[in-house]
């Protein structure tokens, strides 16, 4: 079995970038590993593309159980302050959410059953909990007792490199002007 599994971790090891994997059961109950398809009287067969690309980042097991045990919506359309500072809250404490547009009817219909009325916007879930109007105090508290980070997990993807300063501050040239003469 030992050997098996050195093979395994030798054949993953050096597999160039796109290779394939292949798992199957022999005739005779014998599970075999190669990087070559199994015969045609194989019983069980499984194929794997190794790549070269790493995984993606996995969330803390903390953000994870919040994710599961209170999942977050945020029902919320162009409503003025209330419906900008309630977005701003959960981006700047790097909430995953769900955002739902009150205004079309399947979602009213969706936010009256949680809500219990016609409440529109904005109306936070966490879980089960509902926050009607923002209240930034109380949705911090629900997002807390959660156990919603109080800020982003960082940095779980690769940030965006900012444009250079020249390039940022120059204006775009105009294609209908001709470039001014010295």
């Amino acid at each position: 079995m030992i050997r098996w599994i050195l093979m395994l971790i030798a054949t993953l090891a050096f597999a160039p970038a796109g290779a394939e994997l292949y798992k199957w059961t022999d005739a005779e109950g014998k599970v075999h590993y190669s990087d070559k398809p199994p015969p045609a009287n194989a019983r069980k067969t499984e194929k794997k593309k190794l790549t070269d690309k790493p995984s993606a980042p996995s969330l803390p097991y903390s953000l994870q159980q919040a994710m599961k045990n209170f999942p977050v919506t945020l029902f919320s359309y162009d409503c003025g302050d209330g419906c900008i500072r309630a977005a701003a809250l959960l981006a700047k404490r790097g909430i995953p959410h769900s955002a739902k547009d009150p205004l079309d009817a399947a979602i009213r219909e969706e936010l009256k059953k949680a809500t219990g009325d016609d409440e529109v916007a904005p109306v936070l879930l966490v879980g089960r909990r509902v926050l009607k109007g923002f209240e930034e105090g109380a949705w911090n508290g629900a997002l807390d007792a959660a156990g919603y980070p109080s800020t982003p997990i960082a940095p779980l993807l690769p940030a965006k490199k900012p444009k250079p300063a020249a390039e940022a501050a120059a204006p775009a040239a105009d294609p209908e002007q001709p470039p001014p003469q010295n």
